[in-house]
Formats: structure tokens, C-alpha cells, sequence
């Protein structure tokens, strides 16, 4: 996706002039202060999905999720990682508050540093760069998820949570760990294979495994 194409998709003048217009466009397409909860129903086809417990599903999403998925001002969650921008691009744009061989600079506006991103040509990687919604989800796996680019996957999240929750079981779906979720319980060892293959092999230090337990009790 190019410029021009992204001020097509959020219903702006596609000049290919990234400008104040622009900007305003992109936050207002990603604003929805009226964004849906997930559903009991929606909960069910999703763990049915999965082969798990509605209950599973729920413990999940209560210890591996950043509370609600939107901000204060009805946008998606983000966290744009700067570092990841840098290794996409080479590190051509390095240094900026958006680019940096280093992770870090998170006390800096997240939509800021995705704007200024995109203001380099780079649309695709921008979106890739950040995570996203409930369950910070990194944009670079779009195609992994099956999403036809990174904007596609990084606007879903707009309509609502139950979105965030279907980029959640996509994860779960490419790394298969389906087994491993089947298998949590309120007992910590049942709980370890999940916590390392979603949280990764350090995932005890911060005790994943515990809380999954504590989750399904």
C-alpha cells in the first residue's frame, strides 16, 4: 500500500500528499467510540474454533490481554515498536522517534510515531510495525493470519472487540497451540505448555503459568 492508496481507503483526497487532511482522516477511520463487547455467542464460536472452553478462551484473554482494547478516545490500542521499523526499512530512516535500532520510547504518543511512519512512503511497514488492540497483537503477522495486507488487519480492530478476540485465536491457530490451551486447568503445571509457547521460554519469570491457573479457577 502506497500513500495514495491509504487516502483511498480512509476517504480522503488521494494526492499522495500526506498533510493535516490526512492525518485527521486516518484517526477518524480508526475511531469508533461506540465499538461492541464480544458476545456470549461470539465467545462460543470462537473456543468451538479452537476445540476449547468457553472458560479457557475467557482465562486467556483475562491474563494475556492489555484490559479493554480501546483508548480513551475510541481508537484500537497500539504500541508502535520502533525498532521493528528499523529492521524493516533497514534502518534508512534511523534515528527518529519512530525508527531506532532500539526498542524503547514508549512514553511517546504510539499514533504519533505511526503517523510519522507513514509520512515516509512506507504504509505497509507502518502498520506492521505496531501491535495492536486487546491482545497487542504485532501487525507483521498479517499475512500469517490471513489478512489481505497490514492496514486490513490493523483496521478490523475498529469494529469492535470480537475482532481483537479473532486476531487472538488466528495466534493461537498459526503457532498451534490449540492442544496446549485444551489443556489449562486450575492446576499451573497443566498450564505451562501454553504459557511457553504463547509467552516464550521466560515466561515463568513473570509466572504465566500461575496466573493461567488462577484464571481457570
Amino acid at each position: 500500500m502506497n500513500i495514495i492508496e491509504l487516502q483511498r481507503a480512509i476517504g480522503t483526497k488521494p494526492d499522495g500528499i500526506w498533510g493535516q487532511k490526512s492525518r485527521d482522516a486516518l484517526i477518524k477511520a480508526f475511531t469508533n467510540t461506540a465499538a461492541p463487547g464480544i458476545t456470549a455467542a461470539e465467545e462460543r464460536a470462537l473456543a468451538t474454533r479452537l476445540r476449547v472452553s468457553v472458560k479457557q478462551l475467557r482465562a486467556v484473554a483475562l491474563v494475556e490481554s492489555s484490559g479493554g482494547g480501546f483508548d480513551r478516545k475510541g481508537r484500537p490500542k497500539i504500541l508502535f515498536e520502533r525498532h521493528k521499523f528499523h529492521g524493516f526499512t533497514g534502518g534508512v530512516w534511523s534515528v527518529a522517534t519512530f525508527c531506532n535500532p532500539s526498542g524503547g520510547g514508549y512514553g511517546e504518543d504510539s499514533w504519533d510515531k505511526l503517523i510519522g511512519a507513514i509520512v515516509t512512503g512506507s504504509v505497509d511497514v507502518a502498520f506492521m510495525s505496531a501491535s495492536w488492540g486487546k491482545f497487542q497483537v504485532m501487525g507483521e503477522y498479517w499475512s500469517d493470519f490471513h489478512y489481505n495486507s497490514p492496514y486490513e488487519m490493523a483496521h478490523s480492530a475498529v469494529s469492535g472487540e470480537a475482532a481483537h478476540y479473532t486476531m487472538l485465536v488466528r495466534y493461537i491457530e498459526h503457532f498451534e497451540l490449540q492442544d496446549e490451551m485444551a489443556r489449562l486447568s486450575a492446576n499451573p503445571e497443566d498450564c505451562r505448555a501454553f504459557a511457553r509457547g504463547y509467552n516464550g521460554r521466560r515466561y515463568a519469570e513473570k509466572g504465566y503459568h500461575t496466573k493461567m491457573a488462577a484464571a481457570m479457577k
